[in-house]
Formats: C-alpha cells, structure tokens, sequence
C-alpha cells in the first residue's frame, strides 16, 4: 500500500520493494499501471535512508576489494550477512583507505572526506605489507628493527619547529615478511575535525642503536611497482550513533532455532511466491502467527554494481492471527494476553485481538564501495525478524 511508505518500520518498506522488483527502473513493470513515479522515487529515497545514504554509490566497474575487508566480512557476518554477535565488531562502521600519493617514499596521505565530522573514531589502524629483504642485512648481532609511525604537522598552526609527532613505534622482525598494523587514532580524529590539516603520515625504520636503515634492504610495499593487495591501507573503525537495537539478540541464531516458525525454506523469494488464484488475505490471517520469508535481492532492485556482499538476505516478516487462547508458542505479552482475552468475550467494544510482530530484530552487515572506490563494512540494526509474537 502507498501509506506502507511512509512508515519508520523497515519490515513495512520491504512489502513495498518486495512487491516491486523494478524499483531501480530495471526488470519487470510495476504490478498495477496507476502506480506513479513518484511513488517509485519514493520508495527508493526510503529504502536508501534506512541504509544511511542520499543517494547509492557510483559504480566504477570490477574492481577488487580488499581481503582483510573480506576476511572481517566474514567474520562478522553469516552466509547471508546476518550478524554473528553484535559485540564482534567495534563500532558500526569500518572504512578502509589506500595511499593516494602512490610514491616509493615512506609517507602515506589518505583522502577522509567520505568520514562525516559526527562520526566518532574508534581506532585508526595503518596497515603496511612488510617486504622481504633484499640482499645481505648485518645489524651487529641484531635481528629485529623499530619502526616508528609520525604523523606530519602544519608548523604554521601549532607554533611549533615540532614538523611531526609521534603516533606509534615497535620492534618488528628483520627478516620477516608480511602485514604490520600501527595505531594512528590521534591523527585520525585530528584529521576528521579539521580536513586541512592532513599532511600524511611518515614512517621511519631504524635499528636498534638508533641509526637510519637503508630503505633498499628495510621496506614496505608502496607506489606502483606492487600488486594493489598490498599496497598501504588505513583502517577506521568508527560509529555513526545509529547502532540501537533495542530487541537484538547476543546470539541470532540461537534465538532463531527456539522461535515459533513455520516449516517454510528459508530462501523463497515472497516477491516471487506464486499464489493460488483461491487465495485470500482473510486465509493467510486465519493461520497463527509466524514467521514467513522475505528476501531482498539488491539485484533486483539495482545496487549489485556496489554492494559486495551479501547478493541478497531474507528480512522475514511476520502474518497470521493472535486468536484466543494465546499459547505459549505465539510469545505472547502478559498484555497481548489480557487484550486477547478482553476480545474474546467481547467486554469492551471495539477492542482488536493482538497484532503478530517481531519480537527479536537481528542486524546484517553490508560490505559496498563508496563514491571514492573505498571498501566499507556497516552494520545496520533492526534489520532481519529473528522471530514472531504476539503483542
């Protein structure tokens, strides 16, 4: 229905996107010819809040995201994105940055302009692949090196001789080969406050008596000569204050296996469901309350040129009666129990039985490039019914 729009509850916008593949303007037509434009770009705009954005990202074509984003996808997210357990991942949001200067020196500046000034930094990791040595090194009977990370400073706003400041050094082995990740939180907030003063950051490798390494023998991967999998990455983890979800299990699927639910395959499309001609709303509404299908497919409705995972994830939703006597199965309320009762013998008039609601929302993670071609993981509350009640 037009009114089901205009409603917060994201179940009620996804009848809408269900019931109308099209909605990107590709695939099938509208279901009835009176539906207008209007009504389209509507829904879309909505759909789009509910994922915090005005408009989608643009499409850049095929390119490769990267696999620790892939890997903390995974770890965070099921096979169909639902989140394992909400307190995995700190904060909602994690964005990665590659190095746009792209030279073989030892400074790094990344372009945070897609990080809005009211999103709070967590952590700001820098991530630099470690390549192996060449040649012979002879660090006296050393066999590890300190590597110190300094973030650059504008000496005409601090009033300082001080050009850069120390954010992070440690010991890291001299002859080993592979990702090292620095803490550059300081940096990072300082940077999102005021975008002016992002003059990069500079790493320096020395040995353990203090001198200067020779960069040829000690260095990271870095301009064109290697493969974009290892090339300098920023990593922040960060919260946009829209993480609240007040019925959010710790364990998703465990509350999904002890919840009242139907014997229906979990991955019918309900956009798709063939019904039978004798079907009628006041048959589906005769059935107890349950938990039904309710896939969306960001193909179908246009976002698979950004969105990399998931293709697609079952939203569920809730139909059926909360008829008296209301079982145990049908989770109700001490209230939707006093409701039902006061329906069924019929004391007070116009009184309704109950309304079958989620009564457990789970969150999913989205992994999608932005309009600059970075990778970002967001978690989005609220998202999938984990299961159904009476209320």
């Amino acid at each position: 229905t037009l009114i089901s729009l205009y409603f917060p509850d994201f179940a009620a916008l996804l009848c809408v996107t269900a019931a109308w593949p099209a909605l990107s303007g590709r695939g099938s037509h509208f279901p009835s010819e009176g539906e207008s434009e209007e009504v389209r770009s509507a829904a879309i705009k909505r759909l789009l809040e509910v994922f915090g954005m005005e408009d989608p990202p643009a499409v850049h074509g095929h390119k490769q995201p990267p696999q620790y984003m892939l890997d903390l996808y995974n770890t965070v997210a099921d096979v169909d994105g639902v989140t394992k357990d909400p307190y995995l991942l700190e904060g909602n949001t994690v964005r990665s940055f590659f190095d746009k200067l792209r030279s073989e020196q030892v400074e790094f500046k990344f372009n945070l302009s897609t990080v809005a000034r009211s999103e709070k930094v967590l952590t700001a990791e820098l991530h630099l692949f470690k390549l192996r040595p060449q040649g012979t090194i002879t660090f006296s009977r050393h066999h590890f090196c300190q590597v110190s990370v300094y973030q650059l400073l504008d000496i005409g706003k601090t009033n300082s001789t001080q050009t850069k400041k120390l954010l992070s050094s440690r010991l890291i082995p001299v002859h080993s080969a592979g990702w090292e990740v620095f803490t550059v939180t300081q940096a990072i907030r300082s940077w999102v406050a005021d975008e002016g003063s992002n003059l990069g950051l500079h790493v320096v490798v020395r040995t353990l008596e203090g001198s200067q390494t020779d960069l040829k023998l000690i260095h990271f991967a870095s301009g064109r000569h290697h493969h974009q999998s290892k090339l300098p990455m920023l990593v922040l983890f960060t919260d946009d204050g829209r993480r609240s979800a007040a019925l959010e299990s710790t364990n998703p699927h465990e509350a999904i296996s002890t919840s009242f639910l139907p014997q229906t395959p979990v991955l019918v499309k309900s956009s798709r469901t063939a019904r039978s001609p004798h079907y009628s709303e006041e048959e589906g509404r005769s059935k107890p309350c349950q938990r039904l299908p309710l896939y969306v497919d960001f193909e179908e409705i246009g976002w698979s040129g950004w969105i990399v995972s998931p293709r697609g994830y079952n939203a569920y939703h809730c139909k059926g009666s909360c008829s008296f006597p209301l079982g145990q199965n049908m989770r109700p309320t001490n209230h939707a129990t006093v409701q039902s009762i006061i329906n069924a013998l019929k004391l007070i008039r116009g009184i309704e039985t109950p309304c079958c609601v989620p009564d457990k929302l789970f969150s999913i993670n989205l992994l999608y490039f932005d309009d600059d071609e970075n990778v970002v993981l967001k978690q989005y509350s609220d998202m999938v019914a984990g299961s159904c009640g009476c209320h």
